[in-house]
């Protein structure tokens, strides 16, 4: 782009002519130079997907957003259960009949879900998914009593077999289902950050629905994540400060029905099949929000106590628990701040 800028007539023309005539200076400028925030939004992954970054170049910076919402897609279609022909779909209607070759990408993520069933004891179980199928949230369907006590026996992370040699993936009894609702969206943010990172943003945000993380700062200032309230759609009830954080809120407002006074929500706790209702909703802080995502279901399911426990166990993790009563709980490293 060009611009014309005013500029007054020097003194020494002025002598030599006698007289002054404005100067115009004809400047040319990059054609794709603006630094500015650029976003975007999209509804991906059954969620809201924001990106918002600065960058000195307009052209460049809407580029990365839109490389941003590419990654989403990709990972979408790479790793989603409703998606008939996702690689996960693929490994649903086969792993049980034979060893299933999987892709290094998802089988990494696997292994890492199947990490967290060890460390939580069990209240983080991909194979929720065996009971979860019956689950219809938008038509407010649920399991029969029939269908939830044939599922059961499948919820065990311990079905699923992996050999890293191959590179395969492999139930070990028939029933069994997997879902990565409960990581995948912290991975995706986490896969588009490094993105970002790599292409030399250093002030960012992006979020999949409940699943967030931020580099830098928004003009020189932390980044604020709201926690939303679980029985108020928009009321805020606690704003959190971040800088090259993750921040993830599992509650059971986002997928749910009600029925006779009962709500029924996506976290379903593997031990029943059935919806969590010790908590509202569970937040997490950590360092990457494939951690915090998979965490902040896991403390769910565990409760306030347990919840809790974890978290204060694991070095860099702080949690905002708000229970079935509506009050909040926070971990050690939150609690000295209040």
């Amino acid at each position: 782009m060009t611009r014309l800028l005013y500029k007054p007539c020097p003194a020494a023309v002025k002598n030599l002519l006698g007289h002054c005539t404005a100067l115009w200076l004809l400047i040319l400028l990059p054609g794709n130079a603006l630094a500015d925030w650029y976003k975007e939004q999209a509804a991906i992954m059954g969620t809201s997907i924001n990106v918002e970054l600065w960058h000195d170049n307009e052209q460049q910076g809407r580029a990365l957003t839109s490389a941003v919402m590419q990654e989403m897609h990709r990972i979408d279609e790479l790793m989603s259960s409703y998606k008939p022909d996702s690689e996960l779909s693929y490994i649903n209607a086969h792993a049980a009949e034979s060893p299933v070759t999987v892709s290094s990408e998802l089988l990494a993520l696997i292994i890492r879900a199947l990490d967290y069933s060890v460390i939580t004891a069990g209240a983080f179980d991909i194979t929720y998914a065996s009971a979860g199928q019956y689950y219809d949230y938008r038509s407010g369907k649920r399991p029969s009593q029939a269908q939830l006590q044939s599922a059961l026996p499948a919820i065990s992370y311990r079905h699923v077999k992996i050999d890293p040699q191959r590179s395969t993936i492999e139930f070990m009894r028939p029933g069994v289902r997997i879902d990565l609702g409960g990581i995948a969206k912290g991975y995706a943010v986490d896969r588009s950050i490094d993105l970002l990172q790599q292409a030399g943003v250093s002030n960012a945000i992006v979020s999949a629905g409940g699943d967030t993380r931020v580099i830098g700062t928004r003009w020189d200032r932390a980044w604020k994540i709201g926690i939303r309230n679980p029985r108020q759609r928009d009321s805020i009830v606690s704003m959190v400060p971040l800088e090259n954080s993750a921040i993830s809120t599992s509650g059971d407002y986002e997928r749910f029905f009600e029925e006779d006074g009962v709500r029924y929500h996506h976290i379903l706790n593997p031990d029943t099949g059935k919806s969590s209702h010790e908590v509202q909703s569970s937040s997490i802080i950590g360092t990457d929000a494939t951690d915090t995502d998979a965490l902040s279901t896991s403390v769910f399911v565990l409760g306030v106590q347990q919840g809790i426990q974890l978290i204060n166990a694991l070095p860099g993790t702080e949690a905002i628990i708000i229970d079935n009563t509506g009050r909040m709980h926070f971990s050690s490293g939150l609690a000295r701040l209040e």
